[in-house]
């Protein structure tokens, strides 16, 4: 299992500005929480999942 980032290095780009806005949390939720931080539960429950291959909600993150 591998995690990488987006070989998109524009949308990397925007991603990170947004997270930098946010202080952190997706850009992409409109709820500030915990689970809405980045890594975000949801990509950690995919990360978790074996048979799980592909991009975070944002698209930041891409799991091999």
């Amino acid at each position: 299992m591998a995690v990488r980032l987006n070989e998109d290095k524009e949308m990397v780009a925007v991603i990170q500005e947004g997270l930098k806005r946010t202080g952190g949390y997706c850009p992409c939720r409109m709820e500030r929480t915990e689970d809405n931080k980045c890594i975000c539960k949801e990509f950690r429950a995919q990360i978790a999942d074996p048979d799980f291959k592909g991009y975070c909600h944002c698209m930041l993150y891409y799991k091999d």
